[in-house]
C-alpha cells in the first residue's frame, strides 16, 4: 500500500492521538526551530565534515563478514565504535545486539530506540571487500544494511559536536538476525525478553532506502520448510513404490496455481528444493522451502493454510497411486520463519513528524510496505518506522555480490542530516 503524500499533509491536524513519545506531531514550524538552530546547525556542519569518516567506518565494518547467527565478530568491533563515541551502558545482549544508551533531559524511563541491523544476508565464505568506482562502493551487504551502522554512529558524534540535548532518552541499537532465518531474532528478543522490553516507545529502523520514503507498514511473512518422506527403494527393482518426490512435484504444481490477490499485496514462492540419494534410487525424502508474504494478517493465514491442505493432499495422491507395500509418502511442514505483520498508521504523531521533517528538507513524501526490523514492535501495536539515510537512486542490487551504493558528498550528507532531523524531533530536541 502507498500513501499519497497529500493525503498526508491534509491528516497532519488529525494526528494528535497521543501514540508517539512526544505530546504532539512536530509542526513544520517545531521542524523549522530545528533545522535554524545552532546546534543542529554544528550537527549538519559535523556530518558534513565526517563525510569521509561516515564512509571508512562503513567499509570497515564491511570487510568484517557477519552472516545470519553468525554476527559476533563485528558486534563487538561495534561495541568498540559505541563506547569510543560517548554512549553509556553500553553491552552486548545475550541475543548478539549492541546496545548504548544517550540520556535525555526529561526520561521518563521509556526509551526511543534508534537502530540498524548488523548481519548480512550473505553466507560465511562470500568476499565482503569493497571495490571503489568513483563515488561508488560495491560489495555484498554495503547498502543493507552496513553504512546505516556507521550512520548511526555519525549521527551520535554530531549531536555531540552541537551539544544537542534531547527530551527523550534515546537506545541505540545494533540488531542482529534481521535477513533470512535470522527471522528478526534480534528485535523479537529486545521486545520480548531484553531488558528494555515494555520500555520502548518508539522505534526507528535505518535502512538502505531512500530518505524520502517511510515504510510503515510490515509485510509479514511464513516460511516452511516441507519434507515429503517414504520407503525408498531401486528405481528399477522396486519400480511402483511411492515416490517423494512425485509427491513434491504433484505439491508445487498445485501450490504455483494458487491465486492471491494484488491489494492487500500477497505473494508466495518455492525458493529451494532438494532431496534424494542417486539417479537410480527412488529417494527416501524430497523437500522445499516454501515463502509466503502477505500484508495483511488474514490472506497470510488463509495462504498458509491452503498451502498445508495442498501439502497433505499430494502425499494422499501418490499414496492411492502407487504401492505402500513398503511404506507410505508422510509429510512434514516445518516452520523456518515468522515475520509478524503489523503497520503504524500515517496518522500517528511518529509518521506525522517524520513527514514533516523529510518535506522541511526538500523531498516528497512517499510510504511503502516492506519486511524489516520495524515489522516486530509494529505488530505490538508500538509506533514504529523504518527510515532511509540515501539520496534518492542512490543505491541498488540488494543482496547480490554486485550490491551498490553512491557516497556522493552532497547527496549523501543532506540525506543522513534529513534523517537526523526526524529522529531530534521525534525526541524532542532541546
Amino acid at each position: 500500500m502507498r500513501n499519497s503524500p497529500r493525503l498526508s499533509v491534509s491528516l497532519f491536524a488529525l494526528a494528535l492521538l497521543g501514540l508517539a513519545p512526544a505530546a504532539r506531531a512536530a509542526s513544520p514550524a517545531d521542524i523549522e526551530r530545528i533545522l535554524a538552530s545552532p546546534g543542529f546547525k554544528t550537527a549538519a556542519a559535523t556530518i558534513d565534515a565526517e563525510h569521509g569518516r561516515i564512509v571508512d567506518d562503513g567499509i570497515k565494518l564491511n570487510e568484517i563478514p557477519a552472516p545470519p547467527f553468525t554476527e559476533k565478530v563485528r558486534g563487538a568491533e561495534y561495541e568498540k565504535m559505541f563506547k569510543a563515541v560517548g554512549l553509556t551502558d553500553v553491552k552486548t545482549d545475550p541475543e548478539g545486539n549492541v546496545l548504548g544508551f544517550r540520556k535525555g533531559t526529561k526520561g521518563d524511563g521509556k526509551f526511543v530506540v534508534v537502530s540498524a541491523h548488523l548481519d548480512t544476508v550473505f553466507p560465511a565464505g562470500t568476499d565482503v571487500k569493497v571495490k571503489r568506482q568513483g563515488t561508488k562502493l560495491i560489495a555484498p551487504g554495503i547498502g543493507d544494511d552496513t553504512m546505516s551502522l556507521s550512520v548511526l554512529l555519525g549521527y551520535i558524534r554530531a549531536m555531540q559536536a552541537g551539544g544537542i540535548k534531547t527530551h527523550d532518552d534515546i537506545l541505540f541499537v545494533g540488531t542482529v538476525g534481521e535477513e533470512g532465518q535470522g527471522d528478526l531474532r534480534g528485535v523479537r528478543y529486545l521486545f520480548t525478553k531484553g531488558a528494555y522490553k515494555d520500555k520502548i516507545k518508539a522505534f526507528f529502523s535505518v535502512e538502505a532506502g531512500d530518505v524520502s520514503t517511510i515504510t510503515n507498514g510490515g509485510v509479514g511473512s511464513r516460511r516452511y520448510r516441507v519434507t515429503f518422506s517414504g520407503p525408498g527403494g531401486h528405481s528399477y527393482g522396486a519400480f511402483g513404490l511411492v515416490n517423494p518426490m512425485f509427491a513434491l512435484a504433484q505439491a508445487a504444481g498445485e501450490f504455483s496455481r494458487l491465486q492471491v490477490p494484488t491489494q492487500p499485496k500477497t505473494t508466495y514462492s518455492i525458493g529451494v528444493i532438494g532431496g534424494g540419494t542417486s539417479v537410480n534410487s527412488i529417494p527416501l525424502n524430497g523437500w522445499m522451502e516454501i515463502d509466503m508474504r502477505s500484508e495483511s494478517v488474514s490472506e497470510l493465514k488463509r495462504v498458509e493454510e491452503r498451502m498445508m491442505k495442498i501439502m497433505q493432499d499430494a502425499a494422499d495422491s501418490e499414496n492411492f497411486a502407487r504401492s505402500t507395500k513398503e511404506g507410505r509418502i508422510t509429510v512434514e511442514s516445518k516452520v523456518i520463519g515468522d515475520r509478524p505483520a503489523g503497520s503504524t498508521d500515517p496518522k500517528t504523531d511518529l509518521v506525522q513528524t517524520a513527514a514533516a521533517a523529510i518535506a522541511a528538507n526538500g523531498y516528497k513524501v512517499d510510504y511503502q510496505w516492506s519486511s524489516t526490523d520495524s515489522n516486530i514492535p509494529m505488530n505490538l501495536g508500538i509506533p514504529a518506522i523504518t527510515i532511509g539515510r540515501a539520496g534518492p537512486g542512490k543505491g541498488g542490487r540488494a543482496h547480490s555480490l554486485d550490491e551498490w551504493m553512491d557516497v556522493e558528498k552532497g547527496p549523501m550528507v543532506k540525506a543522513i542530516t534529513t534523517s537526523l532531523s526526524i529522529i531530534l524531533a521525534t525526541t524532542g530536541m532541546e
